[in-house]
């Protein structure tokens, strides 16, 4: 695997053959780990990345390489960028040879349907004349954790909550290994989103799960005993956002989204005491860029 390591770093697309072996050694190590793995402190947590593999790799340069730094990363891998395959194979590389350094957890875009439609599909397409290694990549996708617990005092999510889950115990009896469903508990932590002048639960502009209220938030803090949630999913132009006294964050880590947004990025550095530091990054140089 090391070898093939080198060769994603370098941004070449591995053979069939490598991607199929590598998703079969991948899926086993997440088929052991449960819906809500705990994460120990110091590490560095990680939002959206969206195929901007380049960004991927500044990022690495910025937080420090995989073993030497611990991460968390919060899901949406693919889609949206140029460059999916070489993010998720770069990820799953990382997590065969590291398994106890980088947590993978899914995000709304690991599913079938979505990347259909976003890009990934495509790309898979186009660089390998045929769809198996989408198979492959989105089976695996399908056994991703999804959430995590740090140190049992922050919980982590790729998006948000659900009016069906009241206890950390309840994310932790779901069925994960499926495709996203379009409705229900599963869906909500996929799709949801904070809402900072609104009470309780409402329907999602997004066609996908809900909005909540800093009641919501407050709650679901006191009833598990943890300190605060972070999350990705939402476009942050200052690369973060801190809502509900600091309850919920919502961490961003793909810098100039789509190549358009001109937004920055952030990864957010939990040290050992709980000291947080959000380090922000604007996307890799432009010497970089061209070979995307």
């Amino acid at each position: 695997m090391e070898k093939y390591l080198n060769k994603v770093l370098e941004g070449e697309v591995l053979p069939e053959l490598a991607v199929k072996l590598l998703c079969s050694k991948a899926k086993e190590i997440f088929f052991k780990e449960p819906n809500m793995p705990i994460v120990h402190t110091p590490v560095t947590v990680v939002g959206d990345v969206h195929g901007q593999f380049f960004d991927l790799k500044e990022l690495f340069h910025i937080g420090g390489p995989v073993p030497h730094t611990n991460y968390l990363f919060l899901g949406d891998y693919v889609d949206r960028g140029a460059c999916s395959i070489e993010v998720i194979t770069l990820l799953l590389l990382l997590k065969v040879i590291y398994p106890n350094r980088i947590t993978l957890l899914r995000g709304n875009h690991e599913t079938r349907q979505t990347t259909q439609i976003y890009g990934f599909y495509t790309e898979c397409q186009r660089k390998y004349g045929g769809p198996l290694v989408w198979q492959w990549i989105t089976d695996v996708f399908n056994y991703i954790p999804i959430s995590a617990l740090i140190e049992d005092q922050i919980f982590c999510v790729h998006a948000g909550l659900s009016p069906s889950i009241q206890t950390l115990d309840d994310l932790k009896e779901l069925d994960r290994v499926q495709e996203i469903p379009h409705e229900g508990p599963f869906a909500d932590i996929m799709w949801s989103d904070p809402e900072a002048d609104i009470q309780g639960f409402s329907i999602s502009g997004r066609g996908a799960g809900y909005v909540f209220g800093k009641d919501v938030v407050d709650k679901f803090i006191e009833r598990n005993k943890i300190k605060k949630i972070l999350r990705a999913h939402q476009l942050c132009m200052e690369g973060y956002q801190v809502l509900f006294e600091g309850k919920f964050v919502t961490v961003w880590s793909a810098p100039n989204y789509c190549y358009r947004f001109e937004n920055l990025a952030s990864i957010l550095e939990i040290d050992e005491h709980f000291n947080e530091h959000f380090n922000v990054y604007k996307e890799a140089p432009e010497i970089e860029r061209r070979k995307e």
